[in-house]
């Protein structure tokens, strides 16, 4: 087991107008499992094959177990990887897919069979060991990449979005099966992926990647509670926050965000920014249909059953409000709505720099 350092990590490819890394810093714990989660062409692949050695940093220091192996071979590092496709030999059995790396290394053979048997074992594999990969399912597949990777002993498993070739039904069963043997291993796992679910319901940390930067890394439920931007807030969760653009105004009973024709109270320490506008963020599931003081009135556009929940699409002040709704929620479209937005669910942001106000 190993940590994982970063330290200010450069990649430009040639050509390039913009930087792929751009001083990336990031402390991976022994045993943590990390996740680098963003949207396509952010960096996060990159910052893994710079970890691997299969890329050379322009500038910054990689350093694994208390060594710099910035600039050495992939095989100096004791590193495995899992890549998006399966990447198994068609012509080797499955016996041999597990064992390949091994046999590379010139461990003995009883190790090696001693090896294999445990991690088929382990990933429920030992029924198709004399099986040819062709002969297995997708799933599987994966299944051998992963029995390849952790029979290796390595310090550090890297996995490059080893679940995006699956189907949705699979992702979900392999998904716990692979949370359950980490779990297991201990081994320090650094995990990329595009697909915010994965990323919730995997890592111990989270770290959110746009235009080669980190720009949050925290636990999974601090990451979505807490957005420490609007695009954060953006790129999490299915639907995504909304975002409510308004006025701060001064009144005797206390601050107002005006919206344009309606008003919301907010929180008293908000009283200095009276005159200025400011983004209300809520997401969707705290929101409730429910009237009272404070309420605001919206318009239902469109009604989304999902079986679990009801999707509402209302319209606030010329002003797009998803909602979730439970399942039993019944309205015409075109109809007015009553929508109550807790303080204590309300996150405040500049407009200006997007970023979180530290308001309460």
């Amino acid at each position: 087991m190993a940590e994982v350092i970063l330290r200010d990590l450069v990649k430009t490819y040639p050509g390039g107008k913009n930087r792929a890394t751009d001083e990336v810093s990031l402390d991976v714990g022994d045993g943590e499992f990390m996740v680098l989660l963003g949207p396509s062409g952010c960096g996060k692949t990159t910052l893994l094959r710079m970890i691997a050695g299969l890329e050379l940093p322009d500038a910054g220091q990689v350093v694994i177990g208390g060594r710099d192996v910035t600039y050495a071979e992939p095989r100096r590092r004791n590193l495995s990887m899992v890549f998006q496709s399966y990447a198994v030999f068609p012509n080797k059995k499955v016996r041999d897919n597990i064992a390949f790396g091994l046999r590379m290394r010139g461990v003995a053979a009883d190790e090696v069979r001693r090896k294999v048997d445990w991690a088929a074992d382990l990933l429920q594999l030992t029924p198709y060991l004399d099986r040819y990969p062709a002969k297995l399912s997708g799933g599987q597949r994966q299944r051998v990449a992963v029995a390849r990777a952790i029979v290796m002993d390595a310090d550090v498993l890297l996995m490059d979005e080893p679940l995006s070739n699956l189907d949705a039904l699979l992702r979900l069963s392999f998904r716990a099966e692979l949370k359950k043997l980490v779990g297991e291993l201990g081994t320090t796992t650094i995990y990329v992926t595009h697909d915010q679910v994965e990323a919730l319901s995997l890592g111990d940390r989270v770290a959110v990647m746009r235009d080669g930067r980190i720009v949050q890394c925290d636990g999974p439920t601090a990451v979505y509670d807490e957005p420490a931007s609007e695009f954060v807030g953006g790129f999490l969760g299915s639907p995504p926050m909304n975002f409510l653009t308004g006025t701060v105004e001064a009144s005797d009973g206390g601050p107002k965000l005006d919206l344009g024709g309606q008003s919301l109270s907010v929180p008293a320490a908000l009283s200095s920014y009276a005159g200025k506008t400011l983004k209300l963020g809520i997401r969707p599931e705290a929101i409730e249909v429910a009237g009272g003081d404070g309420a605001l009135s919206g318009e239902l556009q469109v009604l989304e059953p999902l079986g679990s929940s009801a999707l509402l699409t209302t319209e606030v002040c010329g002003q797009t409000v998803k909602v979730s709704a439970p399942s039993t929620f019944r309205a015409d479209p075109g109809g007015r709505l009553s929508l109550r937005l807790p303080t204590d669910a309300c996150r405040w942001y500049d407009p200006e720099t997007s970023l979180l106000l530290e308001v309460r």
